[in-house]
């Protein structure tokens, strides 16, 4: 019997296409796709679909109940990207060791946590 796995979520918007276009700009999906009415954005094998909802709020009043982690190859690059779009950070890109950490706040005030990991934290796991 096949195991359950992860495959995506389901990120809902009041204004789902200027979310996108957020996610589009900073984060190079190796997909993007119109699906259905959602717009799906694919990330190695994780699936972001972006949806348009009337009953939630223009900005996420609890944005730390759920952080997107993007693991990403040149952090740096990241980061001018976020700051390209005038997004303001939760925590600005730092050095932890040799791996690269910064947490965004997308359109919505969703965190977005940006990750390169050294080769040696990634031997480590």
């Amino acid at each position: 019997m096949k195991r359950p796995a992860l495959d995506g979520m389901l990120l809902a918007s009041a204004d789902p296409r200027r979310l996108a276009t957020w996610y589009e700009t900073v984060l190079d999906a190796t997909e993007t796709a119109d699906v259905n009415g959602y717009r799906v954005l694919t990330y190695g094998s994780f699936h972001l679909l972006i949806d348009h909802r009337t009953d939630i709020s223009d900005k996420n009043p609890e944005p730390g109940r759920m952080i997107l982690n993007f693991d990403v190859d040149d952090a740096r690059a990241v980061a001018k990207r976020v700051e390209s779009t005038g997004a303001a950070w939760l925590a600005e890109l730092e050095d932890r060791d040799g791996s690269l950490f910064a947490t965004a706040i997308d359109p919505d005030g969703n965190y977005v946590q940006i990750i390169q990991l050294s080769d040696e934290h990634r031997a480590a796991m």
